[in-house]
């Protein structure tokens, strides 16, 4: 008959093949992969700017003095603007550990680690323009099945969604959940070159994009003639007119998916005589959007508030207020009234932020004076920064490149060694510190910190393939403080095994005892650690979000080694016969945790202690008989037994007299 390994053995083998799992399916990766690209599998980490070195730009926000407005002045909140979209820019691109940060008063420094690819150098470059087109068509943000018949215009009731009440002054109404997305454009050719059809025979890498590309070409491709058309059909008569939906705006619209962060990045330099589509900023929604009808240049200012009704009572409902120039006045009197007379969801307009839909707000009524306000489901943090975005996108900015260089990662490179040597020295100070006071169980708490540490290095060098994780020198500080972390969690373990040790337990029953009572207390204090982690992480930038994560993922690796490694390790030791008879060297002896060793009798088995012989010059206190089980009592009963007994010995000293 087959037999199966003990359960602490099974944890063991299941923890050592999560450990082999990660390693394997790197060399698997680096062995398909190239090699010498950047981000693929590698058993090296990748390492952060502060580390490894890479490109610094610094760049300097202008106005342009041609432009409408361009005689004004850049604010603190523009720089930071400016920030917010270049990070988002590189974040979506996939460059982790990037530095972005103000120097001075109006500079902005980049730091991309590693060797950034020259259209990531391009997002960091390029200016961020607002502009402000009407809506076309509006549908999901995955790719759309060809089969369905007819162009999609959106959800059935995104168009009416958030419509004002009457007597609202609200002009402009974002629908339930446009007010804040976010999303990637894809601009339609400027020219006339047609895209052409998939070739035949054709293997790409991801068969069912492929399939849809083919399947949305055959469907835009009205004609058939193989080629995609960038002209409308009809001549428009407005930018509103969905005769601007060219074949090859209908392959765009079809094709994306806006559920992708490479789609998100930003930085589409969209030409403002052009249709386009766009998504939400934040994926949610798909666009297709006509040419502009009013630059952000024309936005002379925004700001959010709480709304005002015409009764002049404050309601709880933030708004943005818009006020245009002169320019934009007139324009967007016309397009107001162009756009009210539309049906949904021609009567919307997005407003598009560095090539990515912010707000798509419908038009209520028409506006002259150039003064418009958007409703919806704003919250302070929400109108705020769609009031900062307008602001922004209303100066004619552009980012000038002061310098472009290379950074050397000498200094990085030996904080690296420094911090490694650092985390050795403690790694063996606590290695020697065990053995000094657990003896043989040292064993079991370095064995556990290497299988940790092994396991912490397989979960970053995946990190760094797969999410482009880069290891910073704050990253390297969280990991030796986890050292203690983990130390921790295995010295309170132990130390739980020899109270039920001086209790009176049998060793085995020790170990299962002093785990059920050590690993509620590992769990509160690991995750105290981790819930430190989280709110750090995501309240902290910069270095500090590297410390944060690391530390992190070292606290859930602790817990995973303690309950697959060291508990089960305790329970395969116990049962041999250095640990289980308690070696003097074992750390389990009776001499090194307090036990009288006249009352142990091997096995962990504690026994009555022997009579003392009686005191020939002072009488010696009578002690007062313990009931069975005393051996298990709480620190609270053991001192009340031992006041009754003075107590009673000084009664009997008294009648003695």
């Amino acid at each position: 008959m087959a037999t199966t390994a003990p359960r602490p053995l099974r944890r063991i083998i299941v923890l050592l093949v999560i450990v082999a799992a990660m390693f394997g399916s790197v060399a698997i990766a680096q062995q398909l992969g190239d090699d010498d690209a950047e981000g693929g599998a590698s058993f090296a980490p990748g390492l952060a700017l502060d580390l490894e070195g890479g490109v610094q730009l610094i760049l300097t926000p202008r106005l342009d003095p041609d432009a409408e407005g361009g005689d004004g002045e850049i604010t603190d909140d523009d720089i930071d603007q400016a920030i917010e979209i270049i990070r988002q820019r590189v974040d979506a691109s996939g460059v982790a550990e990037a530095e972005i940060t103000r120097q001075g008063s109006a500079n902005i420094v980049v730091g991309l680690p590693g060797r950034p690819d020259e259209a990531t150098l391009d997002l960091v470059r390029q200016s961020a323009e607002l502009r402000f087109r009407p809506v076309l068509s509006m549908t999901d943000p995955t790719p759309i099945d060809p089969g369905q018949e007819g162009l999609p215009t959106g959800p059935e009731g995104d168009a009416e969604a958030g419509a004002p009440e009457d007597g609202e002054e609200t002009t402009e109404e974002p629908a339930a959940d446009e007010t804040t997305a976010e999303s990637e454009a894809t601009e339609a050719p400027a020219d006339d070159a047609a895209t052409e059809a998939p070739a035949d025979g054709e293997e790409p890498a991801d068969a069912d994009r492929a399939a849809i590309e083919e399947a949305a070409f055959a469907v835009a491709d009205e004609n058939g003639d193989g080629e995609l058309s960038t002209t409308p059909a009809t001549e428009p008569t407005s930018n509103s007119d969905v005769a601007w939906i060219t074949e090859q705006l209908v392959y765009d619209l079809y094709t994306l998916d806006c559920t992708d962060p490479a789609n998100l990045v930003g930085g589409v330099q969209d030409a403002a005589d052009q249709p386009l589509v766009s998504c939400a900023q934040d994926g949610t929604t798909k666009f297709v959007l006509g040419p502009v009808d009013v630059e952000g240049t024309q936005v002379e200012s925004a700001g959010s508030g709480l709304e005002v009704t015409q009764g002049g009572v404050t309601t709880n409902n933030w708004v943005v207020d818009i006020e245009f120039n002169g320019e934009g006045t007139e324009r967007f009197a016309e397009v107001s009234q162009r756009l009210v007379a539309q049906q949904p969801p021609q009567n919307q307009f997005g407003i598009v932020l560095d090539g990515l839909v912010v707000s798509a707000p419908r038009m209520n009524q028409a506006i002259l004076d150039g003064q418009a306000q958007i409703s919806g489901s704003f919250t302070r943090e929400s109108a705020n920064t769609l009031a900062n975005q307008l602001n922004f996108g209303s100066l004619p900015l552009n980012f000038e490149v002061q310098s472009e260089e290379q950074i050397s990662a000498t200094l990085g490179s030996e904080h690296l060694r420094s911090g490694l040597i650092a985390g050795l020295g403690g790694l063996l100070l606590v290695a020697l510190y065990l053995l000094w006071q657990y003896r043989g169980l040292a064993v079991v708490a370095v064995s556990s910190l290497l299988i940790a540490a092994v396991t912490t290095y397989g979960a970053i060098i995946v990190l760094s393939w797969l999410q482009g994780y880069r290891l910073s020198l704050a990253g390297v500080a969280g990991l030796i403080v986890a050292v203690g972390i983990t130390a921790d969690s295995f010295i309170l373990y132990f130390e739980r095994i020899r109270d039920e040790i001086r209790d009176g337990r049998t060793l085995e029953g020790a170990v299962e005892h002093g785990w059920n009572r050590a690993k509620r207390t590992i769990v509160v204090s690991d995750l105290v650690t981790l819930l430190a982690a989280v709110i750090l992480y995501f309240l902290a930038v910069g270095g500090v979000r590297g410390f944060a994560f690391t530390l992190g993922l070292t606290t859930l690796i602790d817990l995973v080694v303690v309950y697959l490694f060291t508990h089960p390790t305790m329970q395969l030791l116990i049962r041999t016969r250095f640990f289980g008879e308690g070696h003097r060297l074992s750390g389990l002896n009776p001499e090194s945790i307090g036990v009288d060793p006249a009352r142990y009798r091997g096995r962990g088995r504690v026994g009555e202690a022997r009579t003392r012989p009686a005191a020939t010059t002072r009488k010696e206190p009578a002690r007062e008989k313990q009931p069975v089980g005393a051996g298990r009592m709480t620190i609270a009963e053991r001192r009340a037994a031992e006041r009754r007994a003075a107590e009673q010995a000084t009664t009997t000293e008294e009648e003695g007299r």
